[in-house]
C-alpha cells in the first residue's frame, strides 16, 4: 500500500500523542504545518512566477489564441480546399493546449470566486470561432 511521506510523518505524530479519534481517509489541509503551507505557497507562486515567463520571447500574434484562430479563420476563407486538406479541426486542440493549459495554471475550481469556464477570454473565443466555423460550413 502507498501511503505518501507527509501522511506517513502525520499518522506516527497522532499515534505518539494519543489521538484515537481520528479516522483514516478523514485528514484535511489543517493538520498541514505552517510551515508546509508556507512551502506549498511558495512554490506555487513559483510556478505561477514561471508561467507568466513562458510565452515572454513569443510574438503577440502566435500567443494569443484568438489571433490564432482569426489566421486560421482567414486560411479557410482564402483556400478552402488546402485548409480542408490539412485536417485543421484536429490539429487545432493540441495546437492551443499548451496556450489554454498556461492560462488554466491559476483556475482552481474550488474557489469561492471562481471564473467559470465559460467566462474564460480563451473559452469565447473558441466558441466564436467554432460558431464562425458552423455557419460557412451551412
Amino acid at each position: 500500500e502507498f501511503i505518501p511521506k507527509y501522511r506517513t510523518c502525520r499518522r506516527q505524530a497522532r499515534q505518539q500523542a494519543g489521538e484515537a479519534d481520528h479516522h483514516e481517509g478523514m485528514s484535511s489541509d489543517d493538520e498541514l504545518t505552517p510551515t508546509e503551507v508556507g512551502e506549498f505557497q511558495k512554490s506555487k507562486d513559483n510556478v505561477l512566477e514561471d508561467s507568466r515567463k513562458v510565452f515572454e520571447d513569443v510574438h503577440a500574434d502566435f500567443c494569443d489564441i484568438r489571433k490564432i484562430l482569426l489566421k486560421f479563420q482567414e486560411w479557410k476563407e482564402k483556400f478552402p480546399d488546402s485548409y480542408c486538406d490539412a485536417y485543421i479541426g484536429f490539429c487545432l486542440p493540441k495546437l492551443l493546449n499548451p496556450l489554454i493549459r498556461v492560462q488554466l495554471i491559476s483556475w482552481n475550481p474550488l474557489e469561492q470566486n471562481l471564473t467559470e469556464l465559460e467566462e474564460m477570454p480563451w473559452f469565447r473565443a473558441i466558441e466564436e470561432f467554432s460558431d464562425a466555423e458552423n455557419v460557412s460550413e451551412s
